[in-house]
């Protein structure tokens, strides 16, 4: 019977040699390579902390770009309203203009005979509600008969052909209009001429 051969055991075979780091993990071979090239390794490292310095750099700029964007918000946000945080008042008592002002239209001669007193503080009442709103920036938009109309100021209520006018001149005021420093609160509602037919 032939004798059974021993099985070789691979471990205790001869390995082949490595090459310089390649069985080294990557740490060890970053380890290896400052202690063979240190200028390299500090390049390397100078490289990086100029890298994060441009983008901490970056960071900065653009934080400080939002920081002056909120400031001229806010800063636009307080001076719209100190201009215009009176606006809805101020556009709810016009009607309170309007009627005044149609109360006094309304006073004939024999009204005012009859009631003089009455007129004159309507008329009293008037001026101090006007120069109220004249303090806080509201100015009146009074366009007069034979103005041309303009879209910004002005809200067309009705259009006529009227003899002897242009084409959009104004032919009635029924309402005047309002601006509150720049803006408009309210336009003046006018009728308009139409091209005659002709």
């Amino acid at each position: 019977m032939a004798e059974a051969k021993p099985t070789p055991d691979y471990d205790d075979q001869p390995q082949p040699a490595m090459d310089g780091a390649a069985g080294l993990d990557p740490q060890e071979q970053a380890d290896e390579a400052e202690a063979q090239d240190p200028l390299a390794a500090l390049e390397a490292e100078l490289a990086a902390l100029r890298a994060e310095r441009d983008e901490m750099r970056e960071r900065m700029m653009r934080a400080l770009a939002e920081a002056e964007n909120s400031r001229k918000r806010a800063e636009k946000d307080r001076r719209d309203a100190a201009l215009y945080g009176g606006a809805k008042i101020a556009r709810d008592m016009l009607p309170v203009y309007d009627n005044l002002s149609r109360a006094l239209g309304a006073a004939t001669e024999e009204t005012r005979a009859a009631a003089g007193g009455l007129v004159e503080g309507v008329e009293l009442t008037l001026r101090e509600l006007t120069n109220i709103l004249h303090k806080h920036g509201v100015e009146r938009v009074s366009p007069a008969e034979g103005d041309m109309f303009d879209p910004h100021l002005h809200q067309a209520m009705f259009e006529a052909p009227v003899p002897g006018t242009k084409a959009g001149q104004i032919i009635q005021v029924m309402a005047e209009g309002f601006m509150l420093h720049d803006k408009l609160l309210r336009p003046a509602q006018v009728g308009v001429s139409s091209a005659p037919a002709g």
